[in-house]
């Protein structure tokens, strides 16, 4: 006997998700301390940058920390259930300036593209874009991420 897999998972509106297109992070600050470039750049084998130059790590996390956003709600805007799992389809890094420890960094960003995809097989993900862009105190661009979440549904 095969066990019951439960009811079948129910697929988020594609206009629900298409409508994600522009929605804004509130945003916020964020400064690297010492102590965390130090984290950073030990966990990777790297030796310190010179000068308190962070490690291009960073921008794995403090983007979303610094935007006002967590993990948790980007799951969430993006409708993972259970029965869905997420893959990283891009990230993109851009560097206008040197970052730089102790300094408060100003980050702003918005969901740009949301889209349903459809495999050969019928299996469903939904394409989920967002950028975060990175200002010294002055207001003067020094990175911006662009990530592309797939979330896989087992829906079809």
């Amino acid at each position: 006997m095969t066990p019951d897999p439960g009811p079948t998972p129910t697929l988020p509106p594609e206009s629900e998700i298409e409508a994600l297109v522009g929605h804004r992070f509130p945003g916020g600050t964020y400064a690297i301390e010492h102590w965390e470039n130090h984290l950073l750049t030990e966990c990777t084998g790297s030796d310190p940058l010179p000068d308190g130059l962070v490690h291009p790590v960073c921008l794995f996390h403090v983007p979303i920390n610094g935007c006002g956003v967590t993990l948790a709600e980007l799951f969430a805007l993006g409708r993972a259930e259970s029965d869905s799992s997420i893959g990283i389809e891009g990230y993109d890094w851009e560097y206008f300036a040197p970052i730089v420890e102790d300094v408060d960094y100003t980050l702003s960003g918005s969901i740009i593209e949301a889209e349903r995809r459809r495999s050969s097989t019928g299996r469903v993900h939904d394409a989920i874009g967002f950028r975060i862009d990175m200002a010294d105190p002055a207001g003067a661009p020094v990175a911006r991420v662009t990530c592309r979440w797939l979330f896989r549904r087992s829906g079809r």
